[in-house]
């Protein structure tokens, strides 16, 4: 008897709830409705604005990629006598494609810079100008990726800005740069590589003694390093060259 009186009970405060909440939704029917139709509105809004972002990756992807194939088409020199002509772009000079290539990238930079797509860009306009010989712009690109921190992209820009320093003969700041990004164990790039470049920067600058110990200590570090025997190759043979 005590439960069916208590079951009774639950289901009148029930009953008396919705009645309330039939009268309130009566006495508000004007203001509900707004509220309906700014929750609509702001739904529809939102469907908009994820459609708009998804639209805006998708271009700022498909301006990547034509960029990228500018930079990676051939020379006219490189195709075969004889040949298939390719369908893409080909290049007279490795000036002109690559002056096409930094400012197709910077293209996308600029439209698309807080995406994924415009810093990537950016990283291979600076390739770009490196590969054109201008230190000065690769270097400043590089230098605001690699401010960034940790991550994909600001290592690579790490790695291409020692690179810079080499090609432009600053030997001691290309080998620092190398071997700072082999000495971080967080890289998210081959640190082995990164110490076989400054192994390689140094015998070109032919700093053999420097030369040689830095390809032992890649085959002593990374014994397990596609790099491994090449570089205990060069230390034998700089051990021996004079």
């Amino acid at each position: 008897m005590k439960k069916e009186l208590k079951e009774e009970m639950q289901r009148d405060e029930l009953a008396s709830g919705l009645e309330h909440l039939v009268a309130w939704a009566a006495r508000h029917r004007d203001e509900l409705r707004i509220g309906m139709l700014v929750l609509v509105v702001l739904a529809g809004a939102l469907l908009a604005l994820a459609h708009f972002r998804e639209e805006r990756v998708r271009e700022a992807d498909r301006a990547l990629r034509d960029a990228l194939t500018t930079f990676e088409a051939p020379l006219s020199a490189e195709i075969p006598a004889g040949g298939e002509r390719p369908t893409g772009a080909v290049f007279a000079t490795a000036e002109e494609k690559y002056k096409t290539a930094a400012a197709a990238f910077e293209g996308v930079e600029r439209r698309y810079g807080s995406q994924a797509a415009g810093l990537r860009a950016k990283y291979f306009a600076a390739l770009s100008r490196l590969e054109l010989g201008q230190y000065a712009e690769a270097e400043k690109g590089l230098k605001e990726i690699q401010a960034r921190g940790a991550g994909l992209e600001p290592d690579l820009a790490r790695l291409a800005l020692a690179d810079v320093y080499r090609r432009s003969g600053q030997t001691d700041k290309a080998v620092e740069a190398f071997r700072s990004f082999a000495s971080n164990p967080s890289a998210s790039l081959p640190r082995d590589h990164a110490l076989m470049s400054a192994a390689r920067t140094l015998e070109d600058a032919s700093r053999f003694a420097e030369a040689r110990a830095a390809y032992r200590q890649v085959a002593e570090e990374f014994p397990a390093s596609v790099f491994a025997a090449a570089a205990r190759t060069r230390a034998d043979y700089l051990a021996t060259a004079g």
